[in-house]
């Protein structure tokens, strides 16, 4: 089962062919960190301040699993 990545903000411009609206499908590797899967988008990992994996908070340690759904977030400013 391939893993759903969810991209927001300027992470999107980031994956070419990104569409928002479905997110994007990727193939699971057993054993694969979230590091591994930023690498695998292209997106450098200090630009995302935010990770969730199936609605819980992770590190770009995390190791994934079959199935899981990513969410990836930037740092956000405003105040």
């Amino acid at each position: 089962m391939p893993l759903l990545i969810k991209l927001s903000s300027t992470l999107r411009s980031q994956v070419p062919g990104y569409d928002p609206m479905t997110g994007m499908a990727m193939d699971y590797r057993p054993g694969e960190s979230v590091a591994g899967l930023l690498q695998r988008l292209g997106i450098d990992p200090g630009q995302v301040k935010v990770i969730m994996v199936n609605g819980r908070a992770a590190t770009l340690e995390s190791e994934l699993s079959d199935g899981d759904r990513v969410g990836l977030f930037p740092a956000v400013g405003g105040g």
